[in-house]
């Protein structure tokens, strides 16, 4: 078989035993089209040489990996989902298929979605629309150009069965698709055996993943607590890049975050076509409860759902205090979420700040393309002036907002070379291009627009390189 020596296999989570997930067996299906492999990604774990038949067998079939789990585990976790809390949550269309380490030594997840029915499927097929799989490679992709610790599509398979959906038209085409991430371990998880008044079980996933994910810190002398500190810290730099972003989740229920404070599991996601603070993306978010200006509020809640489920075997104030260190930590990581984004170097924090409020009051009373305007003034401001955009930027906010972006210096200014920035506009995903390229292959089953998408995106993250943040915490690429 084709694997490189990269190849590293370590699955750790089955060891935890049968409390914390169910074998499983994959779903039958009737056809297999490879609609996208993540060549980047499989050649980084070894997985790139595969051959055709190797891809299908694995990542359709779901053949077990060699030296590693032995056979599929859909994960068990309870969660608040629009802060109701619900009991009878589970993986119910996903499995965890495999782990492996890295070219870093991370562990890194396999997992499923849409690969067939499990113990907690519920009244549900355990399918996946090919739509919702497209959504999810260009979600991956764009935000990992921008700088994101996301998730990645790792593979998608068309598989033939019409699908019966409530919420787009019907029957529609299914899919099956694997995710590549650093780790599925949900606040939810803790919440399953809080409510089952486990503490031995919490002690253990605790154990688990100060071991596999912050082993720095898995000495220390108070695990529940050191824990609590990593993950409000990771958190609070996840949805720092969302903002910068412009990305709206959608839905930021307790079983939708993890203790690596990556972004995964997309739903009804959306980029802001502009700056708007009640964005929704969900069409059932009739409150606005997870909106884009109420993203750091609600992962600053379930982080406080985490807190209660781990005070079952640690100290109740400890955990508030480090519950309370999101908000610091956010407001940093949300200065150096910007600069990145323009590619300035800190002009001091003070400074940072007034320009990031300079920024936004512009943004409001302007309605500029949100992704527009970074690309205008990446690195070097005076860009704008020559932009398709420049009469946009003749306001009094703009003036404001530009004589503090003069206080900044540029960093790496090279990035400029690039030829992505020789282009009118940048690549970016409003609903409209999302639909657009759906539609093709909807329509006429043409995935043109898809691949090119994929190639700009691709320019766009070689010409940003935001892969490694100011603050230091490493965003998964390959190198």
């Amino acid at each position: 078989m084709a694997f490189s020596d990269l190849y590293t296999p370590d699955p750790r989570f089955s060891a935890l035993g049968s409390d914390f997930a169910d074998a499983v067996d994959p779903a039958r299906f009737p056809d297999a089209k490879l609609r996208y492999w993540n060549d980047r990604w499989a050649d980084s774990v070894g997985l790139g040489a595969l051959s055709a038949q190797e891809k299908q067998r694995h990542f359709h079939g779901f053949a077990m990996l060699p030296d590693n789990q032995h056979q599929p585990l859909a994960m068990r976790y309870h969660g608040h989902q629009f802060r109701t809390y619900n009991p009878d949550l589970g993986d119910g269309r996903g499995f965890l298929f495999a782990q492996l380490r890295d070219h870093e030594g991370r562990l890194l997840d396999l997992a499923t979605k849409g690969s067939g029915q499990t113990p907690w499927s519920r009244a549900g097929d355990g399918r996946l629309t090919l739509k919702g799989a497209v959504r999810e490679i260009l979600a991956t992709e764009m935000l990992e150009a921008l700088g994101v610790y996301t998730s990645k599509t790792f593979a998608v398979y068309e598989t033939g069965e019409p699908l019966e959906r409530n919420d787009e038209p019907s029957p529609t085409r299914s899919a099956v698709l694997t995710r590549l991430g650093h780790s599925h371990l949900r606040f939810g998880s803790f919440q399953r055996h809080a409510y089952e008044n486990a503490p031995d079980r919490i002690e253990a996933l605790i154990a688990h993943a100060l071991e596999n994910y912050y082993p720095d810190l898995k000495n220390r002398p108070d695990p529940a607590s050191t824990l609590m500190q990593a993950v409000a810290e990771a958190s609070a730099h996840l949805v720092a890049g969302w903002m910068a972003a412009g990305f709206v989740h959608g839905v930021l229920n307790t079983d939708n975050l993890n203790v690596t404070g990556e972004s995964f599991d997309y739903g009804p996601w959306r980029f802001l076509p502009f700056y708007q603070p009640g964005f929704t993306a969900a069409y059932f978010d009739q409150t606005g409860l997870y909106a884009y200006a109420r993203q750091p509020e609600a992962v600053y809640w379930a982080l406080q759902q985490l807190a209660q489920a781990l005070s079952l075997v640690g100290d109740d104030k400890q955990l508030i205090a480090d519950l309370n260190t999101f908000p610091a930590h956010y407001r940093l990581a949300l200065m150096d979420a910007f600069l990145a984004r323009f590619g300035l170097k800190s002009a001091g924090r003070q400074e940072d700040e007034d320009m990031i409020r300079a920024f936004l009051a512009f943004m409001q009373a302007s309605e500029t393309p949100w992704e527009a305007v970074f690309f205008d003034h990446f690195v070097d401001i005076e860009r704008a002036a020559q932009s398709p955009r420049a009469p946009l930027y003749k306001s009094e906010s703009y003036r404001s907002w530009f004589e503090r972006l003069k206080r900044h210096e540029p960093d790496r200014p090279e990035r400029l070379q690039h030829p992505y920035f020789k282009a009118e506009a940048p690549v970016h995903m409003t609903i409209e291009t999302v639909e657009g390229i759906w539609s093709q292959i909807a329509d006429r089953d043409d995935w043109s627009g898809l691949d090119d998408m994929l190639i700009g995106i691709g320019g766009a993250r070689e010409a940003f390189d935001l892969g490694r943040s100011r603050s230091g915490f490493l965003n998964q690429r390959a190198d």
